[in-house]
């Protein structure tokens, strides 16, 4: 096959999907399983939030993706690495200790997938000129949303169908942790699919060289140019505000994505709905992907089309104020299944519209030499910003609450905000 002529249509969705399937897992389809396995919310949002960890630090080993082998290289090996994990955490769940081994897998999972982030973003500004990367942004936006709806929606049907299979079986102890590792079995053979797909099929571009392919270099050189990548990074203008925008404008989410399920699961007399797992999977996984798919797409065009600059408030705005529906299901507490989808249908059109002007805004700001290195650094601060307030989100929900829990969601919107407003004002946005 002519690798020239391959469409960025024939890579772009599959590669964004396998970039996002491994991150939900460990973050959010984690949440879901833990719940069910009876752990209490302050230690599920502790335990999956510390695992952002490795994409916090994975700037500190980014140069290295630029400096040795290929972007492609890169992508292939960790993906095979990732299908391990997945395998091992398959193998945990049923067996003896199984949290200490799942979590385990869970960080050798996390550091593979955050390493598989560096080269798949580098690989998307290398193998695209600029006007492609403003048109498929939305479109990889929305695929890895897709993985993250796929794994927190379709992944979590399956185990709740397991679940309720093995429930007629067995008693809950035995059923629901061999549920949860059947799907984690399923989900290994789904990614190993991925990784013969890309094997082969992913385009190899001209300009994807390591930069000590091009250039031999010494070990100091190396090294020198290992901290030039962060010099350069701090020196660009605004920078602070930049990072103060990375930090904030996920703020109400990264809370929010730690105890939503939780909350959809709990019985009303815990202040939830009492949904089953299946019916939160089909929520996620069915019309919330469509909600979030649209919103995507539409965010990638408009961009196209009028610049962040024109779309940044809206965009603010859309990702922000759905939040609200959580807070109305949490005081009205219905039971009406149409009802409750809905509101999930409004905050995910909104998150898919909203989440792509960030992507946009790390791009642009990363553009440049060692732009795969500095679009790393952007994500490893994007990622900071989620870990830390989730990693408290569920000790604040069991001191006040649901329902106080989602007015302090709507409070943390304001930073959000406050940021756009610093991005507009020094005009780091520049169309």
């Amino acid at each position: 096959m002519n690798q020239k002529k391959l469409s960025p249509w024939t890579w772009i969705p599959s590669l964004y999907f396998a970039q996002g399937l491994p991150y939900v897992v460990v973050t959010t389809t984690t949440v879901i399983m833990f719940k069910r396995l009876g752990m209490p919310n302050t230690d599920i949002a502790l335990y999956t939030s510390g695992l952002y960890f490795p994409w916090v630090i994975k700037p500190l080993w980014s140069p290295l993706v630029d400096l040795f082998k290929t972007k492609r290289w890169w992508i292939v090996v960790m993906q095979l690495l990732i299908g391990a994990g997945l395998g091992g955490i398959a193998v945990s769940i049923d067996g003896p200790e199984p949290l200490r081994y799942c979590l385990a897998f869970m960080w050798l999972l996390a550091f593979s997938s955050a390493t598989h982030d560096i080269a798949s973003d580098g690989f998307y500004m290398l193998a695209l000129n600029e006007k492609q990367q403003a048109y498929f942004v939305g479109i990889r936006n929305t695929f890895y949303r897709l993985a993250i709806i796929a794994g927190q929606g379709v992944l979590v049907m399956i185990a709740g169908v397991l679940e309720k299979h093995y429930l007629a079986r067995t008693e809950a102890t035995v059923a629901i942790p061999q549920a949860w590792s059947v799907t984690f079995y399923f989900l290994t053979a789904i990614f190993g699919l991925l990784f013969v797909y890309h094997h082969f099929l992913l385009p190899r571009p001209a300009r994807d060289r390591g930069a000590i392919a091009e250039t031999p270099k010494t070990p100091g050189q190396v090294a020198g140019e290992f901290i030039e990548t962060f010099k350069t990074f701090f020196l660009k203008k605004h920078v602070c505000v930049a990072l103060a925008f990375i930090l904030l404008y996920r703020l109400a989410e990264s809370q929010l994505v730690k105890i939503s399920s939780p909350f959809l699961l709990d019985s009303p007399s815990a202040g939830g709905l009492g949904l089953s797992t299946s019916e939160i999977g089909f929520i996620y996984g069915g019309i919330g992907a469509l909600a979030l798919t649209l919103g995507g797409i539409a965010g990638g065009v408009v961009m196209a089309r009028n610049g962040l600059k024109r779309w940044l408030w809206w965009m603010t705005a859309a990702m922000n104020l759905p939040n609200i529906v959580y807070l109305y299901l949490a005081i009205a507490q219905p039971s009406d299944i149409v009802l409750i989808s809905g509101c999930v249908i409004v905050e995910q059109l909104g998150y898919g519209f909203g989440f792509t002007s960030l992507t946009y805004f790390m791009m642009l700001f990363s553009s440049g030499k060692y732009q795969t290195a500095h679009y790393a650094l952007c994500t490893g601060f994007m990622a900071l910003g989620m870990m830390l307030p989730g990693m408290i989100s569920g000790w604040i929900e069991e001191q006040i609450g649901y329902q106080y829990f989602f007015v302090w969601i709507m409070l943390c919107t304001l930073p959000s905000f406050f940021a756009t407003y610093l991005i507009l004002r020094k005009q780091v946005v520049g169309n």
